[in-house]
C-alpha cells in the first residue's frame, strides 16, 4: 500500500528549483563520483530524506527526467523489501521517466536508483553488477548505505524533499 500526500508550497519550490538549475553529483550512466563516506551536497543540488523507523538518511539527487519525475511524487511512503542482501526496493506510486537514460546501470554501494521493470526505487547498500531497467538517481549521503544494511527485512521508507 503506498500514502501519498496533497502537494505542498515547498514541493512545488522544489520542483522549479529542481528544472531550473541543479548541479549534477553523478551522471546516470555510472560516472565517476565521489565516495560515500565523503560525499558532501553541492551548492544548488536537490537532497531528500528517508525516514526508515528511527533513522533517518539523507541522499542527493542528479539531473534528469527520473528524478523530476520522482520529486513531483513526493513525499510518498514506499514499502520496501530486501533483495539479494544488497539491495532495498518499494514499488513508486507512478513510473518515472527513462527519457535520455542509457538501457541500464552498474550502480555503486551508496547509490539511489529505479528499477523500471518493477517501477521500484532502489536504495543500494551491497555491489550490484550492470543490470538493464536501473537508472541511476543519485547518491546517499554519508554512511546511509552501511545503516541501511543493519536494517534487516521489509521496511516502511517516507521519502520527501529537503528544503536545505
Amino acid at each position: 500500500m503506498l500514502t501519498t500526500t496533497a502537494p505542498s508550497r515547498s514541493r512545488a519550490r522544489l520542483t522549479v528549483a529542481l528544472s531550473a538549475t541543479i548541479a549534477v553529483v553523478g551522471t546516470a550512466c555510472g560516472g565517476a563520483q565521489p565516495p560515500n563516506d565523503t560525499a558532501t551536497p553541492r551548492e544548488g543540488s536537490m537532497r531528500i530524506q528517508i525516514s526508515i523507523g528511527g533513522e533517518r538518511l539523507t541522499a542527493t539527487l542528479s539531473e534528469g527526467a527520473a528524478v523530476r519525475d520522482l520529486v513531483a511524487q513526493l513525499p510518498v511512503t514506499v514499502y520496501m523489501v530486501d533483495h539479494g542482501q544488497f539491495e532495498k526496493t518499494g514499488r513508486l506510486p507512478s513510473p518515472l521517466s527513462r527519457e535520455g537514460q542509457p538501457d541500464g546501470a552498474d550502480p555503486d554501494v551508496g547509490d539511489v536508483g529505479y528499477y523500471a521493470p518493477g517501477n521500484d526505487l532502489v536504495l543500494y547498500y551491497g555491489d550490484q553488477s550492470y543490470f538493464p531497467g536501473i537508472v541511476i538517481l543519485g547518491r546517499l549521503d554519508g554512511d546511509a548505505a552501511q545503516r541501511l544494511a543493519r536494517l534487516d527485512g521489509p521496511v516502511r521508507a517516507r521519502v520527501e524533499a529537503r528544503d536545505d
